[in-house]
């Protein structure tokens, strides 16, 4: 498959207009394009995705990288995942039915089915058992590295920003000095951050996830150059695998990041 002509030609509706549009039609002839298929737009690895990609917003546009993604939900969905993350609407499609995910041949995540329980009740068993590390490999890993820190990741709350992680009191960025300095990932500072994810997910779950027949479904990256071809993919496996170095997620990309940037 030519995934760039495949990109050019596949419709999805547009986040910000609902129009029924080519995912990269708006993309032009960018040096870098972009394309991230997320996984339910209410998932752990689609709003942690988005909070990297506007991080470093600034950044990419200066790369010239053109971003689109296209998550499993509707136009609602898609609206509360842009009010939260910031994330464009115009750069945002969705697939209700994660058409796109299978046409692909991405990972649909564990696939256990008991008898008497519905297509919705045993993708819940399932992604259930996906975050306890089955059908999953690395999950568990991760989840740990949210908790104890990563040196070699940089430092994602700024000193001087407050994060709301309920059911956490709001915590000040310098808080977590006390738990081992500053200048890169310290302990309990990125298990804070995907705490604060889960409570927005949940507080709005119906939005996010209309139908939760996909909710173990994996997504994944590709990015062309100005030409078309293929420079770079990932295709997830696990949940909280949706870069090859969780470190650093966009080390793929030509952007600069010091080690010691702040949120």
């Amino acid at each position: 498959m030519n995934f760039y002509t495949f990109f050019r030609q596949t419709e999805r509706q547009r986040v910000s207009d609902g129009a029924i549009a080519p995912i990269l039609e708006s993309a032009g002839s960018a040096p870098l394009q972009l394309v991230i298929v997320l996984p339910q737009l209410g998932d752990f690895d689609s709003l942690e995705y988005a909070w990297w990609l506007q991080r470093e917003a600034e950044s990419l546009k200066a790369a010239g990288v053109a971003v689109r993604a296209v998550g499993i939900g509707d136009r609602a969905s898609g609206e509360q995942f842009g009010r939260y993350t910031g994330f464009p609407a115009e750069h945002l499609f969705v697939d209700p039915t994660a058409e796109l995910h299978q046409t692909l041949e991405l990972y649909p995540g564990l696939s256990l089915k008991l008898p008497g329980l519905s297509t919705g009740q045993n993708a819940w068993l399932n992604l259930m058992l996906m975050c306890a590390g089955i059908g999953s490999p690395g999950t568990l890993a991760e989840v740990l590295r949210g908790y104890r820190g990563d040196r070699r990741a940089p430092q994602l709350i700024g000193d001087d920003e407050v994060v709301k992680a309920a059911p956490l009191p709001p915590l000040k960025g310098s808080f977590f000095q006390w738990a081992g300095g500053r200048g890169f990932q310290r302990p309990f500072e990125l298990a804070t951050l995907r705490l604060r994810n889960m409570a927005e997910v949940l507080s709005h779950w119906k939005t996010y996830v209309p139908d939760s027949a996909y909710l173990t479904q994996r997504g994944a990256t590709f990015l062309f150059d100005a030409q078309g071809e293929l420079i770079y993919e990932h295709r997830d496996r696990a949940i909280l695998g949706f870069a090859a170095d969780m470190s650093a997620p966009l080390a793929f990309l030509p952007v600069q990041t010091p080690a010691d940037t702040v949120a």
